[in-house]
């Protein structure tokens, strides 16, 4: 019955974080991203660095796997009674939006700046809204980081070079401000390797070709 109990805690955090895949540290294939040290991946998956309030980057091309890790700690994140919400970016910056035109935009910014730890995915995928009316990206999002800067964990992954963001999220100025206060104590990891989404096509491919040819 405790078990029981503990599974549903930890069932509810996962459906109330955004978290929809439940990616595992275990099931990633190490021996396809070389470059990436296994060893201190799973170091951080203690989320030490959480209880620290330091941040996380890591960069590098789409499906090399960085999704996949964060995805990681943060279902450990949920095991563990740790407070935590995943997002898109791209999804993050339009519920901010969102609130600008219904009134909530305060009450949705202290959402989002609440949990230990906050997992914004993709940034540089997607197409953001930029609308002459509005705050620009770059503004919602400094907004959410200033609030969480040294008081909370965020750990963000990005498909573009740091120095595009400025291009990215609309306001140069604003972007170097968000990227201070990220760099200044976070953890920072780059991925050098081929996509693992397209190694999993090839092989789909050649054993369909395989299949035919039999």
């Amino acid at each position: 019955e405790v078990e029981s109990k503990r599974d549903a805690r930890i069932n509810r955090r996962i459906q109330t974080s955004g978290l929809v895949e439940r990616k595992t540290l275990e099931a990633f294939d190490w021996a396809f991203q070389p470059s990436l040290d296994k060893s201190m991946m799973r170091e951080l998956g203690r989320l030490d660095f959480v209880t620290r309030k330091d941040d996380l980057v890591l960069t590098g091309k789409s499906g090399t796997g960085k999704s996949h890790i964060l995805k990681a700690f943060g279902l450990r994140a949920c095991e563990k009674g740790i407070s935590m919400r995943y997002a898109r970016c791209v999804d993050l910056l339009d519920d901010l939006h969102a609130g600008l035109a219904d009134g909530t935009y305060i009450k949705r910014l202290r959402s989002w700046a609440r949990p230990a730890l906050l997992i914004i995915d993709d940034v540089g995928l997607g197409q953001l809204r930029k609308r002459d009316d509005e705050p620009t990206p770059a503004h919602t999002l400094y907004n959410l980081i200033d609030r969480r800067h040294g008081c909370s964990s965020t750990a963000i992954t990005s498909n573009i070079e740091l120095s595009d963001w400025g291009r990215y999220l609309g306001d140069a100025t604003l972007t170097a401000a968000i990227l201070d206060r990220i760099v200044m104590n976070a953890l920072r990891f780059n991925i050098d390797g081929a996509s693992y989404r397209q190694h999993v096509a090839a092989q789909r491919a050649e054993l369909a070709n395989q299949k035919a040819a039999e």
